[in-house]
């Protein structure tokens, strides 16, 4: 494609990124195209008669709103529309013949089917979706409720008291409610997939923390399998044995029933969603019946069998009695009580890890989970309240602890002395079985039926054992399919309409029963409980990051949350851990911190928006800001740089250069002008991944100008942003300028004084070999084989040993010839390598020369310890070397005959500023004999040197012809072996003695 050009501008339309050709076949005019647009839209299109009928009595492309523009996925049973694109709406449509509207597909991607084929398509079954009741709360439900709900808490209340207990499950229940509100929030801020907790965690603080917290998540369910299976089994190995039926013996009972049981399980879960929906709804009716069923009990009058067990139905001095602490034990502490308390509470996030599974996961799990915990705590209080009304602490459960008439109740100790029951023998000898302090089964006692209180153990642990292994395999699959850890994908593939994660859910059925075969899981059950309180941590903290972020990004539908509750939540639940079991805590640490390690290093090619980002980007725009309010010092000045690399691909020794004294320490850009090269412009990204490859910290940037002067222009004067701008200019040698047309070589000394006026410091870089590769060696610079470019190191990225870079500060130009080989000698590469430094002179004071240079470098305390002076620099050059500078200014010479008109040689000399007349020769014959004599030294001094820097003449405008300045680079730096840095500062200091 051609740039068009007018005057001094360029259309940028040239550029325009183009659509793919619609699956129609053959070529559309843009009449016909009009036509079928509003055939696309009007009442008659099979393709859009699943939305409202728009009728458009306007000429225009413009497409009305449709959720296709926004969508990331296909749509099934029609193609998918896309909306146009800026240059299709205001080009002209002889510009682009080709339909410039929307790119249709099909749903299995295939082009060239007609609209009628896809209107017979029957679209494709729909999956078995849950709304919030069976979805989300019954499932947060039945997790919540455990087998802490029936055998601990009327021991918590016995131990805290009615109010301190209260005080234990509202403090739970807020920080699970604020947990909730943070779901809420983070999973109504856009559309919700399959993953739950895991998809939640990573697309709000990236795959970094939600990678390994996806992975501990998972690993916890699968674990929680067993150890609420083993739950079970321990409690259907007591029945057996009261009833005296045993296998082989308790343990070995244990992990028979407990394979049994959750093999059933599994069998439950791989029938689908809607089995395993079915068993938790009937597991849910048990557990309510249960309820229904200790609550009668309450009520009923006590039979002396339950009094002397210490049930006495409502009474207010009990309540009283109870309502009070009565600490006991090790355990006998408000936290003690609330570590034990507490994992009845983590059961919240079972709805969202099935949020693949929910019809409307953005309605489902807020609604959903605040739901569950209202009513789960409601529960337990009632719980709490009416156990501590009904039974006292301690009791014998023999029916002869009556209190007789004749005996006198001075001595009689507990409140059941009241009611005629003496406990005191077993009170004061600590002999008591029963009681809330001492009876695990208290509520199956109270209860008016006791098996159906079993049976809502049964229906607890069993209904939080399959949710587990529900969400298991739910939330592996999805950090499986997104690739973030090696040797796991085989686990992501999905089976059936649901996309069942069947090779997950043997995985997890694997770790459960490697667990219960332990049947011993006392030591295990502190971690999973940190694990789950760790994420709950890390989900408050999403929430919380991505709320002070202020990114536009985030807008939640649901809006009953506050920042500072999830920080403060996020923060308790850290506390908590360490409450809990301090070592299960830096074990959960310590996992989080090894994957966060590995993904950090890994670095994986995801981008999903995370707060990370938005914050990265909140720090680096205040910094900026600041920055502007700091006033520049010598001391802080460090050389940033734009280099002019083009492709950085085609000039890789130029990168390396200029990254070995700005890598880690101060700003790189490189910069690429595009004039004819279209192909630039889609390859920035390719330029951007060859920079990372090549592990150079640097910005890439290109501009689209009508030449290459004009375009290095707009870098000089728009790169950067406050005081994060170049300030130096790097680029290559023009080696070709013999061989190029004037006006070439005459913009080349252009883009010089450009920078020069912008008071830039300049930096020309020239070696023996082309700095672009991209000519003799194709197949390194083509963008799409990175492997071939990184494969080629350059002469920079090689280890230069003791060998010496050789300094010529010929002229004062504020210190920056100085600083740039120092900052070279900084780099492990180059630390070797000795730095000769020479200066001008003359013999009789060769030593005064020496002396004074060296002192000056000591005040620097750059470490240069070699300073050597050039007496014979300012002699006459050799006569040939004369000629052959002549003889290379001769093409570029002026015709000045006397014969012709007097002012048309000035006339065209300015016309044309390139050429060279006898007064320029004359005028710079000084300057232009010194280049050559220097070019002489160097080569008698600097032969073996690794790279040479010189300070460059500058040429005065108007009276140094374009084309002579050039030639005194080139007389300057031709015919070395080594690396010639010409460098020449703004004139301004960039070195300092002071210490302010």
């Amino acid at each position: 494609m051609e740039v068009q050009v007018i005057g001094d501008s360029i259309h940028l339309s040239a550029y325009r990124s183009r659509i793919p050709q619609s699956v129609t076949n053959g070529k559309t005019t843009p009449a016909e195209y009009e036509s079928d647009f509003f055939h696309l839209y009007g009442d008659t299109s099979p393709v859009v008669s699943c939305g409202p009928d728009i009728q458009s009595h306007y000429e225009t492309l413009d497409a009305p709103p449709n959720s296709d523009f926004y969508a990331n996925t296909e749509v099934c049973g029609r193609r998918k529309r896309f909306r146009p694109s800026l240059y299709q709406l205001y080009a002209k449509p002889e510009d682009d013949p080709q339909p410039p509207m929307y790119q249709e597909t099909t749903p299995d991607g295939m082009e060239g089917e007609s609209s009628e084929d896809e209107e017979q398509k029957e679209p494709l079954p729909e999956p078995t979706r849950f709304g919030w009741v069976h979805g989300v709360m019954i499932r947060c439900m039945l997790n919540i409720w455990g087998v802490i709900l029936y055998l601990r808490l009327p021991w918590i209340t016995a131990q805290a008291g009615i109010g301190l207990t209260w005080v234990i499950i509202l403090l739970s229940s807020c920080i699970t409610g604020i947990t909730g509100l943070s779901t809420s929030a983070i999973a109504t801020n856009g559309k919700v997939k399959g993953g739950g907790t895991y998809f939640l965690i990573s697309r709000s603080l990236g795959p970094e923390l939600g990678g390994s917290i996806g992975l501990i998540f998972a690993f916890a369910n699968a674990v929680a399998v067993a150890m609420h299976t083993v739950g079970f089994a321990e409690t259907v190995v007591d029945l057996m044995h009261e009833n005296g039926a045993v296998m082989v013996n308790r343990i070995n009972d244990i992990r028979i029933i407990g394979v049994i049981t959750v093999t059933c399980l599994l069998g439950i879960s791989m029938a689908g969603m809607a089995w395993e929906s079915k068993a938790q709804v009937l597991f849910f009716l048990v557990i309510m019946v249960s309820f229904t069923s200790y609550i009668v009990g309450t009520i009923i009058p006590a039979s002396p069998q339950k009094q002397a067990k210490g049930f006495f139905s409502y009474k207010a001095d009990i309540f009283a009695k109870n309502f009070v602490p009565d600490w006991r034990g090790q355990e006998g502490s408000f936290f003690g009580m609330f570590s034990i308390f507490f994992p009845s509470a983590t059961g919240i996030l079972a709805g969202a890890n099935i949020s693949g599974d929910l019809k409307d996961p953005t309605v489902a799990i807020p609604r959903g989970t605040l739901m569950a915990i209202f009513w789960t705590t409601l529960s337990y209080l009632i719980i709490s309240a009416t156990i501590g009304s009904c039974v006292v602490r301690d009791a014998s459960g023999l029916l002869n602890d009556t209190l007789s008439s004749s005996s006198s109740n001075k001595n009689c100790v507990g409140i059941a002395c009241q009611y005629g029951w003496d406990f005191t023998d077993c009170i004061n000898n600590d002999t008591c079985i029963f009681g809330i302090s001492n009876y695990y089964q208290s509520m199956s006692m109270v209860s008016a039926f006791a098996p159906l209180i079993t049976a809502g153990i049964f229906g607890a642990t069993l209904s939080s054992a399959l949710a587990c292994l529900v969400s298991a395999p739910k939330v592996f699959q999805c950090l499986c399919k997104d690739k973030l850890y090696p040797l796991i994908g085989f686990f992501g593939k999905g089976y059936g309409k649901n996309d069942e994660a069947l090779r997950s859910y043997l995985l997890a059925f694997i770790i459960a029963v490697c667990f219960i075969l332990i049947a011993e899981l006392n030591t295990i059950a502190p971690i999973i409980s940190n694990f789950f309180l760790c994420s709950y941590c890390l989900i408050n903290f999403s929430c919380f990051h991505a709320s002070i972020t202020n990114s536009p990004g985030w807008r939640p539908s649901f809006r009953f949350y506050n920042k500072w509750l999830s920080l403060l939540c996020a923060v308790c639940c850290l506390v908590i851990m360490f409450l809990l079991t301090w070592w299960a805590a830096l074990i959960a640490f310590g996992v989080v911190l090894l994957l966060l390690g590995y993904t950090l290093y890994k670095r994986p090619a995801v981008n999903w928006g995370s707060s990370v980002q938005a914050s990265s980007y909140n720090i680096a725009l205040n910094q900026c800001i600041s920055l502007n309010q700091v006033e520049d010092h010598v001391k802080n000045y460090r050389p940033q740089c734009l280099v002019l690399t083009g492709p950085p691909s085609s000039r890789p020794a130029l990168v390396d250069l200029v990254s070995c004294f700005t890598k880690n320490l101060s700003l790189m850009m490189c910069g690429h002008v595009v004039t004819n090269d279209l192909s630039a412009l889609v390859q920035s990204e390719s330029h951007i991944s060859w920079l990372k490859q090549r592990k150079v910290k640097s910005f890439y940037k290109h501009v689209v100008a009508a030449d290459l002067r004009s375009g290095v222009n707009m870098l000089l004067q728009g790169s950067g942003l406050g005081r994060m701008r170049p300030n130096v200019l790097l680029m290559g040698f023009k080696t070709d300028w013999h061989s190029a047309s004037p006006q070439a070589a005459h913009s080349y000394i252009g883009i010089l004084q450009d920078a020069f006026d912008l008071q830039y410091g300049v930096c020309v870089l020239r070696t023996r070999e082309r700095l672009d590769v991209s000519h003799p060696y194709q197949s390194y610079a083509v963008p799409n084989d990175p492997e071939a470019q990184l494969s080629r190191p350059t002469l920079f990225q090689k280890k230069q040993g003791k060998k010496t870079i050789d300094v010529y500060w010929l002229s004062d130009d504020g210190g920056l010839t100085l600083l740039l080989p120092y900052l070279l000698t900084r780099r492990k590469r180059w630390a070797k390598c000795k730095v000769r430094v020479f200066v001008g002179g003359d013999n009789s004071k060769n030593d005064e020369r020496r002396q004074e240079v060296m002192t000056l470098i000591k005040k620097f305390r750059l470490g240069f310890h070699d300073v050597e002076v050039l007496p014979d620099l300012f002699q006459k050059p050799q006569p040939g070397n004369i000629h052959q500078f002549e003889k290379m200014m001769s093409s570029f010479k002026l015709d000045t005959n006397p014969k012709t008109e007097s002012d048309s040689g000035s006339s065209r000399a300015q016309e044309e500023p390139w050429w060279i007349t006898d007064q320029d020769l004359e005028r710079n014959r000084a300057k232009s004999f010194r280049q050559i004599r220097l070019n002489e030294i160097l080569q008698d001094y600097s032969r073996e040197a690794t790279l040479i820097v010189i300070t460059m003449p500058v040429g005065r405008r108007g009276v140094c012809p374009s084309i002579l300045y050039l030639a005194w680079l080139e007389l300057l730096s031709r015919d070395l072996s080594s690396p010639v840095l010409l460098v020449r500062g703004n004139q301004e200091n960039v070195l300092t003695f002071y210490c302010q």
